[in-house]
């Protein structure tokens, strides 16, 4: 018996996830466009180039590594009530127990390549027997929803 048959969770809906990741985009976007518009002030000119690529790509990781390690959630994940775990082990209870920057980094690298193949691997989450997604599978984690509280 699997843990996760063991102790169930209550994992989230795709359509949850999707609609958080639109809002961490748009966080992501302005903390994009102030990255710019810094090193546009800072050095006068164009920025271009891969190395503005590159730290684009290291802030987007290091916001949700951030966010995922420290709370366990993003702002997009707030607003809909949702929060990444590390999957319990067989015997050791369901805790909300936080993913490590190991985790993390699996888990990007996880969504990087469910993005890559045009969102395969959020979807595959329909088929699994666990309905876990790509990113979830990855890194041992899962994102699960929280009731409302009263």
């Amino acid at each position: 018996m699997s843990a996760e048959t063991a102790h169930p969770v209550n994992t989230a809906p795709l359509r949850y996830r999707l609609a958080a990741m639109v809002y961490d985009g748009l966080v992501v976007l302005a903390m994009w466009v102030l990255t710019v518009v810094a090193l546009v002030t800072l050095t006068g000119d164009a920025v271009v180039g891969a190395w503005v690529q590159s730290l684009l790509f290291v802030e987007l990781y290091a916001l949700l590594a951030f966010c995922w390690c420290k709370g366990g959630r993003t702002l997009g994940m707030v607003a809909w009530r949702l929060r990444v775990v590390s999957c319990p082990r067989a015997g050791a209870g369901l805790g909300a127990a936080r993913i490590t920057p190991a985790q993390a980094l699996r888990r990007f690298a996880g969504g990087i390549a469910s993005f890559a193949a045009l969102g395969l691997g959020f979807c595959w989450m329909w088929f699994d027997r666990d309905r876990k997604s790509w990113p979830d599978r990855f890194s041992g984690s899962v994102i699960v929803r929280e009731t409302a509280r009263r």
